[in-house]
């Protein structure tokens, strides 16, 4: 890993640093996974993951925000740097949201063609794709539930940790102990948070239309992915 991190910092010095630094860590998380699921599936795992990314990145530029393009690092995951951050909640909740958003679109996609085409690769790639998207709704940072649901609240955060903690116990995995360390600032910032402190009301102040419009696509995609993730998987046969 160290290694790793290394040799992406030294494509910051390159002419093509963005190209080289994105295409090159895509194609690590395809060798990766291409050892266990095979070269296909890869490829379009990583796609899927790609065009997630590209959905936070679209969304930051929409908001002026200055944004680094993806970087992968496999078996883990791909995040776009925030060369600068949002200025307040609803910003921070529309950038969370535009992942999650075309990542759904790429996996209905994925989904619509396995069934034209009869294709069970396609049919397995828009179920991680569903399945991915849903994990990332959980409503706790830094997942990007938890960067939508802090237009409503912080404290929603505190409902995203028995979910953390039923995951974990249902299906025990690394990952998710790491999750749960990087999500322990949030927890405790959730609750100690203070509403009536004027950083809060400066950063959080938002129209109740505006909370209730979140609130309702939120909720929405959550119901899909979850119907979805679940349909699906029964059309594999559980496999």
């Amino acid at each position: 890993m160290k290694l790793l991190f290394l040799l992406f910092a030294g494509f910051k010095y390159l002419k093509f640093s963005k190209v080289l630094l994105t295409g090159g860590t895509m194609l690590l998380s395809v060798l990766g996974y291409a050892f266990i699921f095979g070269w296909p599936y890869a490829v379009g795992f990583v796609a899927l993951i790609f065009v997630h990314e590209m959905g936070h990145y679209i969304a930051a530029q929409q908001r002026g925000l200055k944004v680094g393009a993806p970087t992968f690092i496999p078996f883990v995951g791909a995040w776009i740097e925030m060369k600068e951050m949002p200025h307040n909640a609803e910003t921070e909740a529309y950038v969370g949201l535009g992942g999650p958003f075309l990542g759904t679109v790429a996996a209905l996609c994925c989904y619509l063609l396995a069934r034209n085409e009869g294709s069970r690769l396609l049919l397995a790639l828009s179920y991680a794709g569903f399945f991915i998207n849903l994990f990332n709704l959980i409503p706790l940072s830094p997942f990007d539930g938890g960067r939508i649901t802090a237009v409503l609240s912080p404290r929603i955060w505190l409902a995203g940790v028995p979910i953390l903690g039923a995951l974990f116990f249902y299906r025990p995995s690394p990952m998710l102990i790491l999750v749960a360390v990087l999500a322990i600032p949030k927890v405790i910032e959730a609750w100690r948070y203070d509403p009536a402190a004027p950083e809060n009301q400066a950063y959080y102040a938002t129209s109740t239309a505006t909370k209730v419009g979140y609130a309702m696509v939120y909720i929405g995609l959550v119901g899909l992915l979850a119907i979805m993730t679940h349909d699906v998987h029964e059309m594999l046969g559980g496999a």
